[in-house]
């Protein structure tokens, strides 16, 4: 039996009818996944799209991006995820362009350093929280404030940079930026789990959108470390301040395709914390560690191209990380794969431990890099299952505050990886921070393989 896919209340326009519904809706399988015992996997592409005369399979003469252009043929779809890659680009540019501007200005990394955490720990406090208003109030209604409060207070920081203005004041306006930008990502996907028709349509773009992630972070540091050495230093922050407001304002003005708010929810029927849901620990969990993997290999990649004598050779080793995961981004949202969403997350988060562990005994960049790529190829592929089990767990009427959980746990184990990679960095180079790389892979592997049980009853329920 196909297990259904919850997500969320639709407009009741498709219906035919005025108003909206507050009932969850499942969406109906897709003639491919007819047949299928698991939401993710089938046996019904075999004979998908046999003529009435006993043609040759469909599938044979279907190109890969056919899947795509259905899921972006989709009223408003691709519209919507357009201006959703504008809008999250200054997610893989802020950060850097923060600590250039001020290292460059105030010739202190420490102070760099904490004005960038200040803005990434309210990055990961704030997000839940407004995904959670979103829920109750709608996209429009919440964020359009929010991104214009994120990015002026970003705009603010770069002025008061470039004015040597006392830390302290950096440090605020950080807070305010990080703590109002909510997550861009998350908001893409709940409109998605609102227009989408199909598990299959949904699992492309799902798959899409995790691809597209990608290009902010092999786009955004090319960006921040170009325009600053080239122009100035504070035209980076400016850039991505200034593409974060038009960005976002151009995405929360599409209401056609925004996902209807839900209200402030029931005693007793999805009120509460999330984390109140003991098995999302579990997920959670997983990309808490996946997170700390993620900021180990970042800085600890730059100082072992600094230890090589070729500092020049980091950016490109981090760009092929993404590059992987952006390639396998897009063949996994292709096709419809075997299994079920928890033994692909499962299986991933191991095999991307196992990848990351072997970074610890790379031998030269070369090895490095390509060892980081075929990591990556399994990055994509594991967050979409992740998010597809998440959507599952979570009351439909509260999805965008799931995603938003998601990225704060992998905020904060970035946060933290980076940190204790510092600390390895100094006492022993780049071995000491690959050290926390590592172990942050083995806690990923062990918490993969400990809720794959839990994760197989509670979806199968």
């Amino acid at each position: 039996m196909t297990a259904p896919v919850v997500v969320g209340t639709p407009r009741q326009r498709r219906c035919g009818g005025p108003g909206r519904e507050k009932a969850e809706r499942t969406l109906a399988p897709s003639p491919e996944d007819a047949g299928s015992p698991h939401r993710t996997g089938t046996r019904g592409d075999r004979g998908r799209g046999r003529t009435s005369g006993g043609g040759s399979p469909r599938w044979h003469h279907v190109v890969v991006l056919d899947r795509y252009r259905e899921v972006l043929g989709l009223p408003g779809a691709w519209r919507f995820s357009l201006a959703g890659v504008m809008a999250r680009l200054p997610i893989g540019m802020t950060g850097l362009a923060m600590v250039i501007l001020i290292s460059s200005g105030y010739g202190s990394y420490a102070l760099g350093g904490a004005t960038t955490a200040a803005y990434v720990l309210a990055v990961a406090i704030g997000a839940p929280q407004l995904s959670r208003a979103v829920d109750r109030h709608g996209q429009s209604r919440v964020m359009l404030p929010a991104v214009t409060l994120s990015g002026l207070a970003g705009l603010g920081v770069a002025y008061a940079a470039a004015h040597h203005a006392p830390g302290a004041v950096l440090v605020v306006l950080a807070l305010v930026a990080g703590g109002a930008q909510g997550s861009m990502p998350t908001l893409v996907r709940a409109r998605w789990t609102h227009v989408a028709r199909s598990a299959s349509q949904l699992h492309t773009a799902f798959a899409m959108e995790a691809a597209l992630d990608e290009i902010a972070f092999m786009v955004g540091p090319v960006l921040a470390t170009g325009l600053a050495s080239a122009v100035a230093p504070w035209l980076p922050l400016v850039l991505a301040s200034g593409v974060q407001i038009v960005g976002g304002w151009a995405f929360l003005a599409q209401r056609e395709t925004e996902p209807p708010p839900a209200g402030a929810p029931v005693r007793g029927d999805g009120a509460g914390s999330l984390l109140r849901i003991r098995v999302l620990w579990l997920v959670f969990a997983a990309y808490l560690m996946l997170g700390i993997v993620f900021g180990g290999v970042d800085v600890s990649t730059v100082a072992y191209a600094t230890e090589l004598g070729r500092p020049s050779a980091a950016g490109p080793a981090l760009l092929v990380f993404s590059l992987g995961s952006f390639v396998a981004g897009f063949v996994y949202g292709a096709r419809r794969w075997r299994g079920a969403p928890w033994q692909h997350f499962a299986a991933g988060t191991v095999l991307i431990g196992l990848g990351a562990g072997s970074f610890f005994f790379a031998t030269s960049i070369e090895v490095l890099a390509g060892l980081m790529f075929l990591t990556g190829l399994m990055l994509s592929p594991t967050f979409v299952a992740g998010q597809t089990l998440v959507q599952h767990l979570v009351p439909a009427e509260r999805v965008t505050e799931g995603f938003a959980w998601v990225a704060t746990s992998i905020n904060a184990g970035v946060s933290l990886g980076s940190s204790l990679a510092g600390l390895g960095l100094d006492r022993a180079g780049s071995t000491g921070g690959f050290a926390v790389t590592l172990a942050g892979a083995v806690l990923a592997v062990l918490v993969a393989v400990t809720a794959a049980p839990t994760l197989r009853r509670r979806v199968a329920r």
